[in-house]
């Protein structure tokens, strides 16, 4: 046939035969015709068919920061692809800004973009029947999200971090300017310090600067094996805006890598198996990591048919210290990591002291431990605040995110301490909001008080829906001073940047018929770390009357909001739709 006259199928094309035809099936190729002509419209050669073709998952839009040079880098990864003898087709799946949302109507989109973005991936890859994926990854939602798919089809695959943004002016981060609008309201700062401090806080395109979500989920990304090794501390960009040769080189060592794993069949749950999630949740507890870790870890396993539950992070956080010194619980941001050798160093720091497993397979081809060979010891680094020992750590184990219950959450929640001791519980009359905005302008308008537990409810997956964060209110509890004397305690969830006495999560939440659901104003609620609990403080009788009385709000929800409410499941199982 006329095909077999320009050169044969590669043996990387496994799937995408399907689609372009096999070339050793005389009657296949002739149904595929159609197919081909189509590609041919859209630039393939003849050789081009006998290549395997790359889904390049690279959510990308110029609205925001953190993920506009996705267009440049998913270019990257396609020319690279083409070098090495592949087909790249490139997926931009849609991207929302938590920073840029936030308390507003489209942060009921944040987490479902999650979903859509796993969804819009697993379309243009099983549409495509391509071989392999490269995943690229920055704001919140598009990590998990572009990793669910590839995990939800065991795909081939490797992840690109599009990096963090370089600190503004003077260390500072949109972070601040959250915190400095609580400032404002509380009358601590005037008008033109706020319009100074948002003016200066970012310094370019990237993720947020800290240990907040995006580079949490990039750490873990590498932590699980899927990432190239001593990628997630890179920066996006240099002091010009422009990306940097760092990040060039990463994205064609993915391809490289990626290539490799195909002629040696490397599917992605070979990589993330049950010991690699373990690793996962480690680093994360080591790294001080962002509370929608919890979320997205339990999405991810339960993508990769994996056993992870939320009891897993109780378990796991009673051997791991914090050993980074990162904002929000430390104070330097992820570019700094990257200075001292990044996340490769914490994780030989943990391996040394038995935390990780080192027999973990990755995207190199390598085991863990292999990776980690030449990789220098923190004592290699000489004198540095940044990387911590395991034996003089920045905080000791059970200081970072605990996983609670008890009669206000039966079946969990989720308390950021970020290194802080709490030797007593936080015992407090409840101030009930069932919308964020409402809470918000009570803090606003200094009707919040020390001692107070602020209860925002009606936010989870459902309730919301979307499970907003409801950062707004707690960074305006921080700016007000009221961050060590006032709880916010919700089921919804918060930003990585969030610090203070938060707890979120609740499950099960208000729309669900959760206790959270008949708490009333001035209702006692206790918050005690050290026994995981948290308790509405009425009687089991007075709790049980109220249950029965509890009706569900009604509510008109359209499109893709009414959609999610049905589907999506509980937060204590990480959110999931299916």
């Amino acid at each position: 046939m006329a095909y077999s006259q320009t050169g044969q199928a590669s043996s990387l094309k496994a799937r995408s035969r399907k689609l372009t035809g096999d070339p050793d099936n005389e009657q296949h190729w002739v149904k595929m015709a159609g197919s081909r002509s189509h590609l041919r419209a859209a630039g393939f050669t003849d050789e081009d068919f006998g290549k395997p073709i790359v889904t390049i998952a690279c959510p990308y839009s110029n609205a925001l920061p953190c993920n506009n040079k996705f267009r440049y880098l998913a270019d990257i990864v396609l020319d690279e692809v083409q070098k090495r003898g592949g087909k790249g087709f490139i997926c931009h799946p849609p991207v929302v800004s938590d920073g840029e949302t936030m308390g507003t109507h489209g942060m009921k989109y944040s987490l479902v973009s999650r979903e859509w973005i796993a969804d819009c991936v697993e379309i243009m890859h099983e549409a495509y029947a391509a071989d392999a994926v490269v995943a690229v990854g920055g704001c919140d939602k598009t990590v998990p999200g572009v990793l669910m798919s590839a995990l939800r089809l065991n795909a081939i695959t490797t992840f690109v971090y599009g990096g963090a943004r370089l600190p503004g002016e003077n260390g500072l981060d949109t972070s601040n300017v959250k915190e400095a609008i609580g400032a404002y309201g509380a009358g601590l700062i005037d008008m033109e310090e706020l319009h100074r401090i948002e003016r200066c806080s970012a310094a370019g395109s990237g993720t947020c600067s800290g240990m907040f979500t995006a580079n949490t989920m990039a750490s873990i990304a590498e932590a699980l094996g899927i990432a190239v090794p001593g990628t997630a501390a890179t920066p996006a960009v240099d002091p010009q805006n422009q990306v940097t040769a760092v990040k060039e080189k990463e994205c064609r060592q993915a391809v490289e890598r990626l290539f490799d794993l195909l002629e040696k069949r490397v599917p992605s749950r070979m990589i993330a198996t049950k010991k690699a999630f373990e690793n996962a949740i480690t680093v994360f507890y080591a790294l001080g990591g962002s509370t929608n870790a919890v979320l997205h870890l339990l999405a991810l396993a339960h993508e990769a048919q994996v056993d992870v539950s939320i009891s897993d992070f109780n378990r796991i956080s009673g051997r791991v210290p914090i050993i980074t010194n990162l904002v929000p619980h430390g104070k330097y941001r992820m570019v700094k990591l990257g200075s001292v050798g990044g996340l490769q160093v914490v994780m030989k720091e943990l391996l040394a002291h038995g935390l990780l497993h080192g027999d973990c397979l990755t995207a190199t081809g390598h085991t863990l431990s292999e990776n980690l060979e030449t990789v220098p010891s923190l004592s290699d680094l000489g004198e540095q605040d940044v990387i911590f020992p395991v034996s003089a750590p920045v905080a000791p184990p059970c200081r970072h995110v605990l996983v609670l219950q008890g009669s206000l959450a039966p079946e969990s929640a989720v308390v950021k301490l970020c290194g802080k001791h709490f030797d007593k519980p936080f015992i407090g009359p409840a101030v009930v909001f069932d919308e964020e905005t409402k809470a918000y302008e009570a803090i606003m308008s200094n009707c919040i008080k020390p001692g107070d537990v602020l209860l925002i409810r009606y936010q989870g997956p459902k309730g919301s829906p979307g499970m907003p964060e409801m950062y707004s209110p707690g960074a305006a509890l921080v700016g007000a001073g009221l961050g060590s004397s006032v709880a916010l305690v919700t089921d919804g969830r918060f930003s990585g940047a969030s610090r203070g006495i938060m707890v979120g999560h609740i499950t099960p939440e208000a729309q669900d018929g959760g206790p959270i659901s008949i708490v009333q104003n001035g209702d006692m609620i206790k918050i005690d770390v050290v026994s995981r609990e948290l308790s509405l403080e009425l009687s089991g009788t007075e709790i049980s009357q109220r249950l029965a009385e509890w009706k569900p709000k009604t509510r008109e929800l359209r499109g893709l909001l009414a959609k999610y409410a049905r589907l999506v499941s509980s937060a204590h199982t990480g959110a999931t739709t299916y």
